[in-house]
This record gives structure tokens, sequence and C-alpha cells, in this order.
């Protein structure tokens, strides 16, 4: 396989680019272990080599350190490891291995989100969250039935209040600033006005 161009990176890194279409980042040592070069050949053999003593286990460990700062979605996960210069093929295999230890979980990730965000969100927005996230609507649903225990219009008072809103001074300015923030919230308009009047 030729290698038809080494781009430099940050960090001391490069993207190298083969004939095949395949393309990886390596650190310049590596690269210079294995003599890559623009232009120069690497072997079936070494490509082998640097897939399975490099870049696997990189991907591996970059997945549990992502998965150690925080729960993430698979397709989060999959987004923060193409990001890093992955391809695919590898990105599967780590992940592949990440949940053979079940550290991904989405159902657990959702339950833990709308458990922290509850009071402050409409279940909407929480939806609307989590889809952006990359979880199933399946779940989300599920999740959302099994821990979303708040009442809306009780979490909207509370919301009020904590913003000093009172209905009877508030002038039309006032009553448009907290419609948009109780609409930032995921509120429908038909429960923001009757909250509001």
């Amino acid at each position: 396989m030729e290698i038809t161009s080494l781009v430099k990176l940050t960090k001391g890194r490069a993207k190298i680019c083969l004939d095949n279409g395949a393309d990886f980042v390596l650190y310049k040592k590596e690269y210079e272990h294995y003599g890559i070069e623009e232009g120069a050949e690497l072997s079936e053999l070494q490509y082998e080599e640097i897939l399975t003593e490099i870049l696997i286990p990189r991907c591996k460990k970059r997945a549990l350190h992502l998965l150690e700062k925080q729960d993430r979605s698979e397709k989060n996960l999959r987004d923060k490891l193409s990001e890093g210069g992955y391809s695919s093929d590898i990105i599967d295999i780590a992940i592949d291995y990440i949940n053979d230890y079940g550290y991904i979980d989405d159902a657990r990730m959702a339950a833990s989100h709308v458990r922290f965000y509850q009071d402050s969100r409409s279940r909407q927005r929480l939806k609307q969250d989590l889809l952006g996230k990359g979880i199933s609507s399946d779940i989300i649903e599920r999740v959302l039935d099994e821990e979303y225990t708040v009442d809306e219009q009780d979490l909207i008072e509370k919301l009020l209040a904590k913003k000093h809103y009172d209905k009877e001074t508030a002038t039309y300015e006032d009553r448009g600033k907290i419609y948009r923030f109780l609409a930032s919230r995921g509120f429908s308009s038909d429960t923001i006005n009757r909250a509001l009047s």
C-alpha cells in the first residue's frame, strides 16, 4: 500500500492516508518507527500491526476515558471517537469491547439525565435533549414514563417563583421575557398561558 499523504496535525500527530482509501492518525514517534512518509510503501503486515498494536488499543482506551468523565450514549461516544480520527471499523471494535463490559447503557444514561433535569425542564424538552444525544425514541418514552414524576403546572409555578414573577405587577415586557424563558424550557404555549393568566 502506498502512503498518499501525511498531514501534520496538532500535538505531534499526523493523519496518514493510504492509496486503498484508509486513513489513520499516529504520533510522530510511531510513524517514524514504521518509516511512514509520503510516497513510501506500507506493507500489509505493518498495516495490521499498526491496527492491532496501536490504533485499536488506543481507541478502546480513549472510549473508556470518555466514559470515565460522564455517561454517554453510544452515538455520542461514536461521534467523539470519530472526531479523534478513528475509522468506523476501529470504532465498532471499541464499542463492542465497551458493550461487553456494560459500560454503555442508553437507558441508564437517559434515566440519569431525566432525574437530574426534571426539576427545571418540561417532559418535551427532556425528550428533545435525549433525542439530540442519539437515544432512541422507544428508550426515551420508557424512561420518561418511569422517571418523570413532576407535575408541569407545579414546576412552572416553582420556576415563576424563582424568577420573582408577579402576575399582578408584571409589565408586557416582563410577561414576554418570562414566556420566552418557559418556552426555552420546553413548555407548550397553552401550559405557559394558563400559568401566566
